[in-house]
């Protein structure tokens, strides 16, 4: 469903203004291969993706 919506089609790059965090942290310039806290794979905390809204 979230397909091609996290990731650019052609470059499979992670889009600009997407924003990951999980246990209170910004994981937003983790490498994508880096693995999710325990905390999130065991479903106690959440893993979020919000998209970062720019502006003033």
């Amino acid at each position: 469903m979230l397909r091609g919506t996290i990731r650019d089609h052609g470059t499979q790059q992670r889009r600009a203004f997407l924003r990951f965090f999980a246990c209170e942290e910004d994981l937003s310039h983790e490498s994508p291969d880096t693995p999710l806290p325990e905390a999130v794979t065991s479903g106690k905390e959440p893993f979020l993706i919000i998209g970062a809204i720019a502006g003033g």
